[in-house]
């Protein structure tokens, strides 16, 4: 398998990366934080890397003057994606309802995303994807925006090496 990365500004992350610290994810791993289990962890990350490459698609919308200086901030410093943000279209206290049938599964399912999302952006490395807060985002965005949201959920379940 060709080695892809996930890169940004402040880290670096390939696919051997994020398959050795999901090797130490268990259904029983608890959180430091948060009310997702590490099998909602792990398909809350698979939408968001479908997203980034439309394979779920977020409809077009104008960003406000708080989502671009949201935007801004988590895209464009070494600001570490906040604690305690409610994933677009989630209530506080609910979590969705799981889609794959065990975390085995789920941890395949993510895998495969993370190489889809990389073959899609090197078939046209110009696209642009909708992100739910954030907009139409590039490669290069989205190469910033991942290896954060990564990073926060592996250390949600200190799994992040």
């Amino acid at each position: 398998m060709n080695v892809l990365y996930l890169k940004s500004k402040d880290s670096f992350m390939n696919i051997t990366q994020i398959e050795k610290c999901l090797e130490n994810l268990t259904v029983d791993t608890p959180a430091k934080f948060g009310i997702m289990t590490p099998h909602h962890m792990v398909e809350h990350l698979t939408i968001t890397v479908k997203i980034s490459y439309n394979r779920i698609k977020i409809p077009e919308f104008e960003l406000n003057e708080k989502q671009h200086l949201q935007k801004k901030a988590l895209l464009d410093t070494p600001l570490e994606f906040p604690k305690g943000i409610l994933a677009p279209g989630m209530n506080a206290g609910e979590l969705m309802p799981l889609r794959s049938a065990d975390l085995a599964e789920a941890k395949k399912q993510l895998m495969a995303s993370v190489l889809a999302y990389h073959e899609f952006f090197a078939a046209d490395p110009h696209a642009k994807s909708v992100h739910p807060r954030f907009g139409k985002l590039t490669y290069a965005e989205w190469e910033r925006f991942h290896p954060k949201h990564f990073k926060h959920h592996f250390e949600q379940f200190r799994i992040w090496q």
